[in-house]
């Protein structure tokens, strides 16, 4: 146990779970096992960056609050970056920030552009670009994975399923990496905000080309979509496009890298994975535990609520942390162990009840075409650098992952089937 983990399992206090800092530069496991045990209804104290709010820590209570739409809403904001300000603007709007009746049949609108027909062809294109794209890095031996390959399959799928043209994804990328993280210490909150400004206006003009010349893809279904009799707003539409694009590439970015980054680090685990046996899909799983790249999201009480033996008053700001939800000793054994065979798995990295991830489904996909390309063409791999970390009081994992990687013979042949 580090120091830094020592001190605020003694004492949560001296450390700012609204500061970016403090989950960039230190092991808070200790904190989340004190807080679980001690004090899973935890009252953290107003800072420079905000006021107080509420911090929920066990797997049960994390599960209650996320199901509970109707004494804790989301369209007051769901991140501590908008709940510490005040509000969210796309509440009502945005299907992460709007519940109810409203919420449903927004969420029965976007669920039309993920028809099992688009998401069986974008599912094609990313188990085939993922094993170029991780062939390619392989075969050069040594390089930053983040950079060459975690960088590309997130956000070449989300864009494939939203129709963004491969001219516009790297400047998109950069935008994404400021809009809720940082790779840069000095970027400021006007940084990030600026981002996801951009990002908005550039659907906004998206959008209003599908609508002129709809194609089959998530924007012109958005485009050209209705709610009853009425059409989508503008606002509607370049909100849930950000919604998208930002969780679609963000989380599974950073998931990538911290998979990797796990697999050097516990070379059985490795090996089982290229022996096979381990199954694929209670690997994806355990990776998607272990990573919990969303710590955390937020709502706001309704009215007043008992949680164990603390009442949350109306108003109240209250945070549901993933990250020590996946690792809750009352619902994993030996949660702080990487297991590949790990079953049952019930990790709440896509969240839980009204608004459980709609891109859970692509995001196996991805998870699953990366273990099995890494399998394949990789025989060892290993972390060869110092490991920098996105700078974020919402998602955690590598920003940059220096490896070196000894091919297979796969790798090395002429052609690659597709």
């Amino acid at each position: 146990m580090s120091a830094e983990t020592a001190v605020a399992a003694e004492n949560p206090a001296v450390f700012d779970l609204a500061d970016p800092v403090t989950h960039a530069d230190s092991d808070l496991s200790g904190l989340w096992r004190y807080l679980r045990d001690c004090e899973p209804v935890y009252r953290h104290s107003e800072t420079v960056h905000g006021p107080e709010f509420w911090v929920i820590t066990r797997h049960a209570d994390v599960q209650a609050v996320y199901k509970d739409n109707i004494r804790f809403t989301s369209e007051r904001g769901n991140l501590l970056t908008t709940l510490l300000r005040g509000g969210d603007t796309a509440a009502g709007k945005m299907l992460a920030v709007t519940d109810g009746p409203r919420q449903r049949e927004l969420r029965a609108v976007l669920l039309k552009a993920f028809s099992p027909r688009v998401l069986e062809r974008v599912s094609g294109q990313v188990r085939r670009s993922t094993r170029r794209a991780v062939r390619a890095a392989v075969r050069r031996g040594a390089f930053d994975f983040a950079g060459e390959v975690a960088d590309r399959i997130p956000m070449t799928t989300i864009c494939d399923l939203l129709g963004v043209p491969e001219a516009d994804r790297p400047h998109l990328l950069r935008l994404n990496k400021s809009a809720l993280s940082s790779d840069d210490a000095d970027e400021t909150f006007s940084d990030a905000w600026a981002a996801r400004n951009e990002i908005l206006m550039y659907f906004a003009e998206l959008a209003e080309l599908r609508r002129e010349n709809p194609e089959d893809d998530v924007i012109s279904a958005l485009a050209t979509g209705s709610i009853g009799n009425r059409a989508l707003t503008v606002h509607e539409i370049i909100f849930n496009c950000y919604s998208l694009v930002i969780g679609g590439d963000e989380t599974a970015r950073l998931s990538m890298c911290t998979a990797v980054e796990a697999l050097s680090e516990h070379k059985d685990q490795w090996r089982a994975l290229r022996e096979g046996t381990v199954a694929r899909e209670t690997a994806v799983e355990e990776v998607l535990r272990w990573a919990t790249p969303a710590m955390h999201f937020g709502r706001v009480a309704l009215e007043d609520v008992v949680l164990h033996d603390r009442t949350v008053a109306a108003g109240d700001i209250v945070t549901v942390w993933n990250c020590s939800a996946n690792r809750d000793e009352r619902v994993f054994d030996r949660p702080e162990a990487f297991d590949l065979a790990r079953q049952p798995n019930k990790h709440v990295t896509f969240g839980f009840g009204p608004h459980f991830c709609l891109g859970s489904y692509l995001a196996r996909v991805e998870m699953s075409a990366l273990l099995g390309a890494l399998a394949e063409f990789a025989a060892e791999i290993d972390v060869a650098g110092p490991v920098t970390r996105v700078r974020s009081n919402f998602l955690s994992g590598p920003s940059r992952l220096p490896v070196a990687v000894l091919p297979t013979a796969a790798a090395d042949e002429l052609d690659l089937a597709p």
